[in-house]
């Protein structure tokens, strides 16, 4: 693709999703069935849901008796995407009754979870490139004047492997990937990707029932609460640095209650009503280290020696020398507790934990201890 986007004050290039690349493979091998006839190296035209107009070279064309199939090849541009290289097939046969049918083939996933965008037993091809694959063949039939029907087969053969390195099987999709896209472009390092991420790992939770769930920005905060409440297993939602849109979520979804579980780097920035922890939305945890510090008495020089320190870690030694490592975590507890109920509108039950990789507990807010009773509770 020729199309870039600007991050950090980078020039990066732009993909197609796998959507795109089933509806460019579903068109060519639809006009093939048909009797089309393509010469070695001619392109197939594609209009993306934003209108971006892209051009892709089909590989691996193949016909027989009634069917057709080509691929084409996954560029996720400059985003670390585990599909890019990727093949994906259309398979298209004819029918002799009318309509078209989509299904997948071979390296697609099979939905077996409620609350996913695809029911249950169906093939994990989401609905903006569902609408796509089905658009193009239709338009295809159109354009022959054909009036009987046609199936449509999207697989990739890779998937399956491919699926081990992605969040499928935790989103109950087995058998392989999905076939991903809202625009039909692949924007690099795109964060809405994560946030989208995190919202249907919430979805699905709720599907199987949950109530009460408990957010981590990372692996660490899981690991921490299963030593709490003594746990083996925690089936916790991971929000990376996206704090404030999980919290969204949750009252989206009508859980009744959330447990917020993270390290002082993270939370702390939550108590000021940084709901983005990402540093370079701003990193201004020292100042908030010393604004409550302060407000448990500390000296111009213990607060002066709290700016100069590079981690969390380090301003508690500073707390502790100082004598004051409680009433200044209390201070910060107590705000953290006031943002995440501001931010859930008080429509569910909030709390949370704060740790330390070095001194482990740090404490917790008002609710926390009672949502994690109930969460041991439903767990055991």
């Amino acid at each position: 693709m020729d199309q870039y986007v600007i991050k950090d004050n980078q020039r990066l290039r732009c993909g197609y999703t796998t959507g795109s690349c089933a509806a460019a493979a579903a068109q060519r091998a639809a006009a093939m069935v048909l009797g089309a006839e393509f010469a070695p190296g001619d392109r197939i035209v594609l209009y993306t849901p934003k209108g971006i107009r892209l051009e892709l070279t089909p590989e691996d064309p193949q016909s027989g008796d009634s069917w057709a199939s080509c691929a084409i090849r996954k560029d996720g541009g400059d985003d670390p995407d585990v599909t890019n290289g990727t093949l994906i097939y259309a398979r298209v046969s004819k029918l002799s009754e009318p309509g078209i049918i989509l299904d997948g083939g071979e390296g697609v996933g099979r939905v077996t979870k409620r609350g996913l965008s695809s029911p249950v037993g169906e093939a994990a091809i989401n609905p903006v490139p569902r609408k796509m694959i089905l658009e193009q063949v239709q338009k295809v039939c159109e354009e022959f004047d054909y009036k009987e029907g046609l199936r449509v087969e999207i697989s990739v053969p890779e998937g399956e492997e491919i699926a081990k390195r992605t969040f499928n099987a935790q989103l109950g999709i087995l058998g392989g990937i999905s076939i991903l896209g809202t625009s039909g472009i692949v924007e690099p390092m795109s964060e809405q990707a994560l946030i989208d991420t995190i919202k249907v790992k919430m979805s699905v939770r709720k599907a199987d029932g949950a109530e009460y769930l408990v957010i981590t920005p990372g692996n660490y905060g899981e690991a921490f609460l299963k030593s709490q409440i003594a746990l083996a297993e925690i089936d916790s939602v991971k929000c990376s640095n996206f704090i404030g849109e999980a919290l969204d979520f949750a009252v989206l979804y009508g859980f009744k209650g959330v447990l917020l579980v993270g390290h002082i780097g993270k939370l702390i920035k939550v108590a000021a009503g940084v709901m983005n922890t990402h540093s370079k939305y701003g990193d201004a945890r020292m100042e908030i280290m010393v604004a409550h510090a302060a407000l448990a008495g500390a000296s111009k020089e213990v607060l002066e020696r709290l700016l100069e320190c590079v981690t969390t870690e380090d301003a508690i030694s500073v707390l502790d020398a100082a004598g004051i490592r409680e009433q200044t975590l209390r201070s910060i507890l107590r705000k953290l507790d006031s943002r995440i109920k501001e931010r859930v509108h008080h429509k569910l039950e909030i709390g949370a934990v704060i740790f330390s990789n070095q001194y482990g507990f740090l404490g917790e807010t008002a609710d926390a201890e009672m949502l994690k009773n109930k969460i041991k509770n439903i767990e055991d």
